[in-house]
């Protein structure tokens, strides 16, 4: 039986997911839809009105991390990695996106990425560093395919050493 990429678990996956209002369409760095978000492709380009546009639709403030709220989301998805047995190869929490690189038996990386800002959420609305009712993550994340010894390497180096 010959499998197919879909069918094989990558080495990591490069997951990222950002805070609430932190990056909108239009942006002048560039932004991606559900329909254009695909391996190799290129970020649209800025687009004032867009950016304009997306602003008068949100529904409150942009979300920033503070530096408290930054450790509770690390200690959060480490300690999920830790108890659901993934290797956690790199992370690194921002003001206003996180950065992960993990190994776990799963062909599914939505599902992972949706348990880790849960988890993250969860640790703190526990410690009330989160009260609102609404998830402090905007929908959705970055889910990338890491497959090679080569790219696990530069993905590792660019979350860890890249990011400022």
């Amino acid at each position: 039986m010959i499998l197919s990429v879909s069918d094989r678990i990558p080495l990591a996956y490069f997951l990222t997911f950002r805070t609430y209002g932190s990056w909108l369409h239009g942006d002048a760095r560039g932004s991606v839809t559900r329909f254009t978000n695909q391996y190799g492709t290129e970020f649209l380009p800025s687009d004032p009105d867009w950016e304009r546009q997306d602003k008068r639709l949100m529904t409150r403030s942009p979300v920033t991390l503070d530096e408290e709220q930054r450790k509770e989301v690390d200690l959060a998805i480490r300690e999920l990695c830790s108890l659901r047995g993934y290797l956690l190869r790199a992370l690194n929490v921002r003001t206003n996106h996180v950065h992960t690189v993990v190994s776990a038996n799963t062909y599914r990386p939505a599902l992972l990425l949706n348990a880790l800002k849960a988890r993250a959420t969860a640790a703190l609305r526990r410690k009330r560093h989160w009260i609102d009712e609404r998830s402090p993550w905007s929908d959705g994340g970055s889910k990338r395919y890491v497959w090679t010894d080569a790219s696990l390497e530069r993905t590792i180096d660019y979350v860890l050493n890249q990011q400022d």
